[in-house]
């Protein structure tokens, strides 16, 4: 069994009580340590959250959404959620009016008024310069230059022109899937199929595969990918070594491990702590 202990998913749901409500989004930088968490709290504004390092995890009642530093997470404005550092992170911050993501509709006939229209947390791809843009904005949060004007001008350019990543771990409903999520979970290298979990939950492998379609709108192989790949991330942030990571997180040879992971973040795991 591995010895990875899933606190981040297990409790995925948002308590709510005593939400912070903080009515603006913040702009800024600011450090947390390796475990450190931002309770649940809400903003009248989006809000982009950005690791400059480490892996940020996004919780909202609907699941948690990862990303490691060349992604970003958008989070609409009024949405309830929590944030937790895996390994050192440097959270970068950019607060956006509710008025700065209307639907489609509502900008039709008006291309430079197009904006994200993303009504859910949605992880984003960062590409360099709009890494640079994000970091130079949160530099100075009192800074009201016109040229941070125009700067916060063509971030919003890049986030538009930014491919959408399916990198979520969407939180269960149903008990008899919460149980087989959980198995999974608790030990990512299980490699047991859905026919045998269902056996060991109770619960038919036709009825599983219906709900992992319905409820998460992806298969249980799709889906274990994306959960052994989060805690991947989290190991890796914690300086675990290449070859490790892989044996606790399922795969059968670190190569395996090292194509998943490239062609799901553009880059190799050996590399994840080196890059800018």
């Amino acid at each position: 069994m591995s010895n990875i202990r899933h606190t981040a998913i297990r409790h995925t749901a948002i308590r709510h009580t005593a939400i912070r409500h903080t009515p603006t989004a913040p702009t800024r930088a600011k450090a947390l340590a390796a475990g450190e968490r931002i309770d649940a709290h809400r903003h009248d504004d989006h809000q982009i959250v950005y690791a400059g390092s480490g892996v940020l995890a996004v919780t909202t009642d609907a699941g948690t959404w990862f990303a490691p530093g060349n992604r970003a997470i958008w989070v609409p404005a009024g949405t309830v959620h929590a944030h937790r550092a895996h390994g050192h992170l440097d959270l970068h911050l950019v607060g956006l009016p509710a008025g700065d993501n209307p639907p489609p509709d509502s900008v039709r006939g008006y291309p430079h008024l197009a904006s994200l229209g993303l009504d859910a947390p949605t992880v984003l791809a960062v590409s360099p310069l709009l890494r640079e843009l994000i970091l130079a904005y949160t530099r100075d949060p009192s800074d009201d230059s016109p040229e941070r004007d125009r700067l916060l001008a063509v971030l919003r350019d890049q986030l538009r022109a930014s491919p959408q990543q399916p990198l979520r771990l969407p939180t269960p409903t149903d008990p008899r899937l919460a149980a087989v999520c959980a198995l999974v979970h608790a030990d990512p290298a299980d490699p047991r199929t859905l026919a045998v979990l269902g056996t060991a939950t109770g619960v038919g492998e036709r009825t599983l595969s219906r709900l992992f379609r319905s409820e998460f709108g992806m298969t249980f192989p799709q889906w274990r990918t994306q959960s052994r790949l989060y805690h991947a991330l989290r190991l890796l942030a914690e300086d675990t070594p290449v070859t490790t990571v892989a044996h606790r997180c399922g795969w059968a040879s670190a190569s395996a491990f090292i194509d998943v992971f490239r062609r799901s973040f553009g880059y190799t795991p050996g590399t994840h702590n080196r890059r800018p």
